[in-house]
């Protein structure tokens, strides 16, 4: 086919062309499995960074990836029984945080402001009727996507299994890398 031509100019109809795609599409991936896959770690445990890896996994799921999440250090709080205790945001030291009128850094400290914060947030969320992280959670759960506490992180903040909710598996690094090496989605959040 030349670059002028069309696909009906070479005696080819528009769903031939989607057949010949999808059959492409399916030896690609009996080839290489791994475009199936996702891997996302989780450092980060504040209601902003709960967010990003939920959603991404979730939307993942959703498309049929297997999906893997690696919840360490901080980001245990993500799946940590008292999640909604746990996950706040800070103001300080994010800039780039909107807020309803400009405020300098050093009122960003003033004891308060991470309620606040928190609080406008979520309120943020709720308004444009973004999934909560507990929907986010059920979401995930329902969908498969393997939710894997870090062991090492665990021990070292003194967790146990019950502190962790429902569904989350225990791992440490050499069992999420070795889900990450055969994935081609790999995302360190």
């Amino acid at each position: 086919m030349s670059e002028t031509g069309t696909i009906e100019s070479v005696g080819l109809t528009e769903e031939a062309v989607r057949q010949i795609v999808r059959e492409e599409l399916g030896r690609a991936e009996r080839r290489d499995p791994a475009t199936k896959k996702a891997a996302i770690i989780a450092s980060k445990g504040t209601l902003d960074f709960a967010y990003p890896p939920l959603i991404l996994a979730t939307t993942a799921a959703a498309t049929g990836m297997e999906t893997h999440v690696f919840f360490t250090f901080y980001g245990l709080n993500i799946v940590h029984r008292e999640f909604e205790s746990k996950l706040k945001v800070s103001p300080v030291g994010n800039p780039a945080m909107p807020t309803p009128v400009p405020m300098p850094n050093l009122v960003t400290v003033v004891p308060g402001m991470g309620p606040l914060a928190t609080s406008m947030m979520k309120s943020r969320f709720d308004r444009k009727h973004v999934a909560s992280i507990a929907e986010l959670l059920d979401t995930a759960r329902e969908l498969g996507v393997h939710l894997v506490a870090c062991q090492m992180t665990m021990e070292v903040f003194g967790y146990e299994p019950d502190d962790l909710i429902e569904g989350v598996e225990l791992g440490g690094a050499a069992a999420f890398l070795s889900e990450a090496r055969r994935a081609h989605l790999t995302l360190f959040i």
